[in-house]
């Protein structure tokens, strides 16, 4: 049956098909309980996906104890700003000259507020024409906590797939920075952290994975899914005490399973990088992945999966800077020479995306889009992200062609992400079967 019908249209379908063939009251009914995590209809892969060895759980997470029985002690939602036209931006200039404006004018209201008496009624006093309030920034007016500024706290974030913007972290000007203040404290902790992310339960969008070294937002994806981030350090909010976030009990679990005591945490690592690209896994296991965190089968070849998990790790982290794929340039010749980026369009048969009015990239091979992330091939991800845009409520305009100082950079990016996905493929198919 269509899945937006109501009861009602559902009980009458029953009873046209009951009056014409007979059929219902043949049928031997049985009784459906649902499970304990309230799922109806059971799939055959449920308790086999239970037996399997679980990322990370609500309970590991907030446990106090490092002996936990999960491959990872914490996990994080990614940044959620609600209000990303004013704390994201391509361009770290005119992101930092918005962010003092509202730095003033937030400080402005902590004033106010002091002044009146810190009256009970936030919702009514905070005028909405002058900032985007929020349910934290209400928080922290009440609390007549005080915004700073400070050039120094612009960091780089994966904000799409392969689409990095400047963010202005600062928790207090953020919805919610979740756990990200323990993955990613300080820029250095850039240089030797990895994060798996992945679609966060009842995500809309089809299940996927990227890595990054760098603070990713909790719509990674899109609307309608969130992220959730697996690091392999983690420090303190200050940056001190950095430590490895696989646990041991997960290292001894693997060195048990494949009688090899050389299995590092890091190889731990890449393999599940590894198996959370499998075909076979994703599409066994999609009902479970929808309702739960990934869990891991131990696959016959340890070694083959943790290897092609590092290589699609690497492949995912260096993408600006991997050789294009050649695709071929194609000039107007009455138009002036120019890389800027307005819209990216992509030509009906796929072959080819038209940059501006003077060039068009062809040659792009259909395999290409079948890497994909949520409800996007990556290539596809690149023409969504990479256009001007002018936000409708607060006129802010978001410019990708500020993003490098080389004009070419979205350019080229184009072919890096066609090699990027067509590597990504060919590693994917020498995965080991389920």
């Amino acid at each position: 049956m269509p899945d937006y019908w109501k009861a009602e249209q559902k009980l009458d379908y029953l009873k046209a098909r009951d009056d014409a063939e007979g059929r219902l009251n043949a049928l031997r009914w049985s009784l459906i309980t649902p499970n304990p995590k309230h799922t109806w209809l059971i799939g055959q892969s449920l308790n086999e996906f239970e037996n399997l060895i679980g990322l990370g759980s609500k309970e590991t997470k907030s446990s106090k104890s490092q002996n936990v029985e999960t491959i990872f002690k914490l996990y994080s939602g990614g940044i959620k700003t609600n209000r990303d036209p004013v704390v994201y931006d391509f361009d770290p200039e005119p992101l930092l000259e918005r962010v003092e404006k509202m730095v003033d004018d937030y400080n402005g209201e902590v004033d106010r507020y002091k002044r009146m008496e810190k009256p009970d009624d936030i919702d009514n006093f905070v005028r909405y024409h002058l900032l985007k309030w929020d349910s934290t920034l209400k928080r922290h007016l009440r609390y007549t906590h005080y915004a700073k500024f400070n050039a120094s706290w612009v960091r780089t974030s994966l904000y799409r797939p392969f689409t990095k913007r400047k963010l202005y972290f600062d928790p207090l000007l953020i919805n919610s920075v979740h756990l990200q203040t323990r993955i990613f404290t300080h820029v250095t902790s850039e240089q030797e952290n990895r994060v798996i992310c992945l679609t966060a339960l009842g995500s809309e969008k089809p299940f996927m994975a990227l890595i990054t070294n760098h603070l990713s937002d909790l719509h990674l994806v899109g609307a309608g899914s969130s992220s959730q981030c697996f690091p392999f350090y983690t420090y303190d909010e200050d940056g001190s005490n950095r430590r490895e976030n696989i646990t041991d009990w997960a290292l001894k679990q693997f060195q048990t399973q494949y009688h090899d005591s050389t299995i590092s945490k890091w190889d731990i690592f890449y393999y599940v990088y590894g198996v959370l690209h499998h075909p076979a896994y994703r599409e066994k296991y999609a009902d479970n992945l929808k309702r739960d965190l990934p869990r891991v089968p131990y696959l016959a070849d340890f070694r083959s999966v943790s290897a092609i998990g590092s290589q699609l790790a690497q492949l995912h982290l260096d993408y600006e800077s991997i050789a294009p794929y050649p695709l071929e340039y194609v000039w107007k010749p009455d138009r002036p020479v120019s890389y800027r980026v307005e819209k990216l369009r992509l030509s009906k048969d796929r072959d080819a995306i038209t940059v501006n009015d003077s060039l068009t990239l062809k040659g792009i091979p259909a395999a290409a889009f079948d890497y994909r992330l949520g409800n996007r091939s990556a290539l596809e991800w690149i023409i969504d992200q990479y256009q001007v845009k002018k936000d409708v409520q607060s006129g802010i305009v978001s410019d990708p062609n500020q993003y490098s100082d080389n004009p070419q950079y979205i350019v080229k990016l184009i072919g890096r992400v066609t090699q990027v996905s067509l590597e990504t493929m060919r590693l994917i198919a020498q995965l080991p079967e389920l």
